[in-house]
């Protein structure tokens, strides 16, 4: 054989190594579409980890005979209370329960809960559901993250059966289909079709039309400045006479639209910011489809942050910037600013976190859903469909929280027949969006699995970044009740920083807790600031130690954006700047926000 023949004939390893690869794709993609084809019966969750959790618990409560022993004791003083509760009760009827709800739950609250037998169910269920929870806890040897699912499981069969949920054991449907002669239940039904028909018809939930952005939401007066493949960037009119000199970019999460931070006029923090004389601009996000699977997050830190960061860098130029980022828009905002701090590049002048993660070690209840079985399934359903759909993550925080997003709804518009009006946050909260395929295995995979950004492991350019590289004053917003990002997860960002944190833990959850206007009732806060040379506390200590204020945080907000900015006002700047790229293209709210 010639020399040249020699070097056309690929060699034999080159052959068997082409002919592995195709292979195994090949049978990756079986692998691939077997999932796909069961998701469809599981609404996305994988059996193989839900079976793992099971086998965990019930191997180790099977070889734990004391811990099935404490059971045994408990059902039996359980029973023991529930009977004397009961014996009290058929000669008193001011009889004190004999155990109350858990904090939050609002189920037996109605004043006919209070009496018999309906006050019976409420106890009846309040013990057993105590008694599972003793069930499928504290079982010797069995890891902590089967131990969360196993008890989130039980929680949802039990709820299921809550004596809430049975028109025949819930006083207020009864004494609801007494007086209505049980039109109540006719148009319950009416209800249930209509939100029927609605789901299979893919149109948004009743009440939604009234809340259309643009025209009734997201009506701030502003132009869009600047459109790439993923961001259009809106940049505000001014409603005051001067300016304050530096400019601030919020970044808002791309699982959710820009406009829960410009809703109604009177609770909009876009508004309010603006008629503070701030110089404001909002990244608003594409929603992908399938032919964005193959974005990533470095695509969404250099076409969402960064391209953002130039414009208004453009726009309002030699003044440093205020970033501003909520939810996952945060987490990536925390990315870049880490990533500007090892370069050296200084145009932030602070870093603003709404209920946003840096450290997922305790990412809360959403990590029932994520571990290495889960994201192999999950996986598998994005490489089908090239994202992540809207409903299939809007029913994942419906789980989490389903006695307030599930069972009341099917009490309330179901059972009693009664619709609640449309209020503009659920009307945002109806008009989701979808996760990029690769984007968000990456984000699940990076963050969520293997805590790349609080170990100091996450890469851009090829370098590790780190939080610590964020040198510029941050403040920082937890909620208390947070299912999504945790306050104390939030917290975290203490211990991962060497800048100064002002760190604010406001009354409300993820959503009704940033939307916080001035005026609103019942709304408080606790504040403090933590030096770089202070001690660290931990959130407990931190309770203790945070001063608590009456009213809206956004007023401390501003404030605090004040003292770190140029005391002297300037003249309003633009719109847009058309001399260097940036010209005024149409008028907010833009087009990215209405794409379904």
């Amino acid at each position: 054989m010639t020399a040249a023949a020699s070097a056309a004939k690929p060699s034999t390893a080159v052959v068997a190594a082409g002919e592995e690869s195709v292979g195994t794709e090949g049978f990756r993609a079986i692998d691939r579409m077997s999932d796909v084809f069961v998701a469809q019966a599981t609404a996305g969750f994988s059996p193989a980890s839900l079976a793992l959790a099971f086998f965990d618990w019930s191997i180790h409560l099977a070889a734990a005979p004391g811990k099935r022993a404490e059971l045994v004791n408990k059902a039996e003083r359980k029973t023991s209370r529930l009977l004397g509760y009961l014996a009290a009760a058929s000669t008193h009827s001011d009889t004190p329960p004999c155990i109350e709800p858990l904090p939050g739950d609002y189920r037996f609250a109605a004043e006919g809960w209070k009496k018999q037998p309906y006050a019976a169910f409420a106890q009846a269920f309040l013990l057993n559901q105590q008694w599972w929870h003793n069930v499928t806890h504290e079982v010797p040897g069995v890891t902590p993250h089967h131990e969360h699912v196993i008890s989130f499981l039980a929680r949802q069969l039990l709820d299921m059966f809550s004596p809430s949920n049975n028109p025949l054991t819930n006083p207020e449907v009864v004494t609801k289909a007494v007086e209505t002669g049980g039109a109540n239940f006719i148009q319950g039904w009416r209800n249930f079709v209509e939100d029927a028909t609605r789901t299979a018809t893919n149109q948004p939930p009743v009440g939604t039309d009234g809340f259309i952005p643009g025209k009734d939401v997201a009506v701030t007066p502003g132009k869009v400045v600047y459109r790439n493949h993923l961001i259009e960037l809106i940049q505000y009119a001014p409603t005051t006479d001067k300016a304050r000199a530096e400019p601030v970019l919020i970044i808002p999460a791309w699982i959710m639209k820009y406009y829960i931070l410009d809703l109604s006029p009177e609770n909009s923090l876009v508004r309010y910011l603006v008629e503070q004389g701030h110089t404001v601009f909002c990244v608003s996000w594409r929603n992908p489809d399938a032919a964005d699977r193959d974005l990533t997050m470095d695509d969404y830190r250099r076409m969402g942050v960064m391209a953002a960061l130039d414009a208004v860098g453009e726009i309002v130029p030699d003044r440093k910037i205020h970033a501003t980022g909520y939810c996952l828009g945060g987490t990536l905002l925390a990315i870049a600013a880490a990533a500007m701090g090892r370069a050296g590049d200084d145009r932030l002048a602070s870093v603003t976190l709404f209920a946003a993660q840096i450290d997922f070690t305790e990412p809360g209840e959403l990590a029932l859903f994520i571990d290495h079985s889960e994201m192999h399934f999950l996986d598998s359903v994005m490489w089908n469909r090239g994202y992540l759909s809207s409903d299939q993550m809007a029913g994942a925080f419906q789980l989490l929280r389903t006695n307030d997003l599930v069972w009341s709804r099917h009490v309330r518009e179901y059972l009693m027949g009664e619709r609640p009006p449309m209020i503009d946050l659920m009307a945002w909260n109806a008009d989701s969006t979808r996760m990029p395929y690769r984007m968000h295995s990456e984000y699940l995979r990076r963050l969520y699995l293997d805590n790349e950004l609080a170990a100091g492991r996450f890469m851009v350019d090829g370098r590790p970044v780190a939080p610590q590289n964020i040198r510029v004053p941050m403040f920082v917003v937890g909620t208390e009740r947070d299912h999504v990002a945790p306050w104390r997860s939030v917290y975290k960002v203490h211990q991962l920083t060497d800048t100064d944190v002002t760190f604010v833990l406001t009354s409300g959850g993820h959503n009704a807790g940033i939307v916080s206007e001035p005026g609103h009732p019942r709304r408080r806060f606790r504040v403090a600031t933590k030096h770089v040379a202070d001690l660290d506390l931990g959130p407990e200590e931190w309770l203790l130690a945070a001063k608590q204020k009456d009213g809206s945080w956004w007023i401390e907000w501003t404030q605090w954006l004040g003292a770190r900015s140029s005391s002297e006002p300037i003249p309003h700047p633009g719109m847009g700047a058309p001399d260097k790229g940036y010209p005024p293209i149409e008028d907010a709210p833009g087009t990215y926000v209405l794409q379904r």
